[in-house]
């Protein structure tokens, strides 16, 4: 048995006579929390937790909290977000930088939950005195978003998908997106099960979805890489779309009305849209390319769609 299990199962022998166990104990005010997961793992839950160690002894503190956050709950309401089989083998904490190194069993983890699980993991932690940061490590490798982009640096902030809202619960939903066939002179719907916070608006959900391109290896995106979304919203029906410079980019692979109905029509497959503009930086009053003026307001056309 690996050192760190040994002291924390020595840690919980201690702690269960008089603490709270996990995600399960009372509703009693505490002077921390320990952040779980429903029973489904959809939905992010805190509970009332006292600590035990000294709050000055960090050390101490991160114990206890790591302990928490794996300890088999009671309450089957509840499930703690380091499941049983994963472990935290070493943790680091550096220049207010707290490293965690997970097994690689956390790899196995559904990438719904663990979505929250993370949050979930930083919130409890980022209550310890001196960490204002962390970081995950698999293996001895940093963990990597879906894409395979490492994730970072975390915090709070790292979970608000909206100002002042944080990542508390995950929904699933099936899109309708519309990718260029490989010669690029057509549009193809491509549906797409996606898993997303509930915060997160359904027309940034499909932009977002929309840029990452097409999970079928016979659809390519229409939009030119590299672009980001820096703003959506829908006011009575009309979806206001803000892409960066990128957008401006040329692909001459890809046919102009194929780049433009690629947006149009993947955002008004949503009830609540009807209308698409969409603006380089805020700006609409340039042209894409020769036939599309960033002014107008474009409707779905199905013109482009293959067959």
């Amino acid at each position: 048995m690996k050192p760190m299990r040994i002291y924390l199962l020595l840690l919980l022998v201690l702690l269960c006579t008089g603490g709270l166990a996990g995600c399960s104990g009372s509703e009693d005010e505490g002077n921390a929390y320990i952040f779980c997961l429903n029973k489904e793992g959809t939905k992010i839950i805190s509970k009332p937790y006292d600590l035990a160690a000294d709050e000055k002894d960090t050390k101490a503190v991160i114990d206890e909290l790591i302990l928490q956050l794996s300890t088999d709950v009671e309450d089957v309401e509840y499930k703690n977000p380091i499941p049983s089989d994963v472990e935290i083998s070493n943790y680091v904490l550096e220049e207010r930088m707290l490293t965690l190194y997970f097994n690689n069993k956390y790899g196995n983890m559904d990438k719904m939950e663990e979505a929250l699980a993370r949050a979930a993991i930083v919130r409890t932690m980022m209550q310890v005195k001196g960490v204002e940061f962390l970081s995950f490590y698999v293996g001895d490798s940093p963990l990597s978003d879906r894409n395979g982009n490492p994730v970072g640096v975390m915090t709070n902030d790292s979970f608000v998908e909206n100002p002042g809202e944080q990542i508390n619960s995950i929904e699933s939903a099936v899109l309708t997106l519309y990718f260029a066939n490989k010669k690029g002179n057509k549009l193809r719907s491509e549906t797409q099960e996606v898993h997303y916070s509930s915060n997160i608006s359904m027309e940034k959900l499909v932009m977002e979805h929309l840029l990452e391109g097409p999970e079928s290896g016979d659809l390519q995106p229409a939009i030119s890489e590299g672009t980001k979304l820096l703003n959506v919203s829908v006011v009575e029906g009309v979806c206001y779309v803000s892409l960066d410079e990128n957008f401006m980019k040329q692909n001459y692979n890809i046919e102009e009305p194929v780049v433009i109905y690629s947006i149009v029509n993947s955002l008004s497959e949503l009830s609540t849209i009807n209308k698409v503009q969409i603006s380089v930086k805020g700006d609409t009053s340039g042209v894409y390319r020769d036939s599309f003026p960033l002014d107008k307001l474009y409707e779905r056309n199905l013109d482009y769609v293959a067959e």
